[in-house]
């Protein structure tokens, strides 16, 4: 939905002042007095106020067209030039203690919604590994299937930490962005034993893909050996989280370190209303200049 404006507003100034020089601004001519003029002018006052109306009406038209109203459309057209981030997410039964998935959910979603010029798709494992959603500009698509994806949706016994890697670098086999990373996060150890840990990490980096990894909760609870091995051998960085606050942060901070400074192309469409004012006016020009003959016409007429 356009916004409409006027792209010259200061052309409404004109209308006080041409309503003052209306009122204080009249012509003084000569007049005669004769008989019945009493009546001549009361009828000639009311046709001066219905004149005045008009003149009025068809500057403000005028004044109007020249304010030029404009409807104006911004569009943005996003390019593949920014980020493509694959978010990989643990959604194994142990993530539904503390609601430690809905937690993960609301602090994902604000960070989709920061990257607005990214490509972003979503991996969920549990017992096994799926791709939600591949690689997109749709971050409202996105968002509203993320809303509702639920712990046990893949399973709840298993964590098929390896094989989410794995499935996740084929988002970018045919990719050509500069930028690919991944942020991987669980709060369990692979027991799955689908795919070998090494296959999954150097699939990710014959692809070039940066690999940020999180572990949340207790030590315990994840393998910071084998998360920190992930992030070294492919760029990125390790992170561990056992409070809400500290997960925030470490969204924060890879949002920082992998900022994406490319904007979409941006255009302005812009559709211009000043012709129907201006064709209101001028028709009203017209009305009037005929109203002003034919009268004098019909009056000469009756004379007779």
């Amino acid at each position: 939905m356009g916004s409409f404006t006027f792209e010259h507003p200061v052309a409404f100034a004109l209308i006080p002042l041409f309503l003052l020089c209306l009122k204080w601004c009249r012509p003084r001519y000569e007049s005669i007095w004769f008989p019945g003029s009493d009546r001549l002018h009361t009828i000639s006052r009311s046709r001066s106020r219905l004149h005045a109306l008009a003149k009025t009406a068809t500057f403000s038209l005028l004044v109007t067209a020249l304010a030029s109203p404009v409807v104006t459309n911004e569009i943005v057209i996003e390019r593949q030039k920014g980020y493509e981030i694959s978010l990989i997410l643990d959604a194994s039964g142990s993530m539904a203690q503390n609601n430690k998935f809905g937690i993960v959910k609301d602090i994902v979603t604000r960070f989709v919604k920061a990257r607005k010029h990214d490509k972003i798709g979503l991996t969920i494992f549990a017992d096994f590994a799926y791709v939600a959603v591949p690689l997109t500009y749709d971050k409202t698509s996105l968002l509203r299937l993320l809303e509702k994806v639920e712990v046990g949706i893949a399973g709840t016994r298993r964590t098929a930490l390896y094989e989410a890697l794995f499935m996740s670098t084929k988002l970018f086999r045919d990719s050509n962005a500069k930028n690919k990373i991944a942020i991987l996060l669980t709060d369990g150890i692979d027991n799955a034993g689908t795919v070998p840990l090494e296959v999954a990490i150097n699939t990710a980096k014959k692809y070039g893909i940066k690999v940020y990894t999180i572990g949340i909760g207790g030590r315990g609870d994840y393998n910071p050996y084998v998360l920190r091995k992930i992030a070294k051998e492919t760029g990125g960085k390790f992170f561990e989280a056992d409070t809400v606050q500290k997960l925030e942060k470490v969204y924060e901070t890879i949002d920082r370190l992998e900022k994406s400074e490319i904007e979409g192309n941006r255009y302005v469409k812009k559709r211009y209303y000043y012709a129907w004012p201006l064709g209101t006016a001028l028709l009203l020009i017209l009305l009037s200049t005929l109203g002003l003959r034919f009268p004098i016409r019909r009056e000469r007429r009756a004379d007779r």
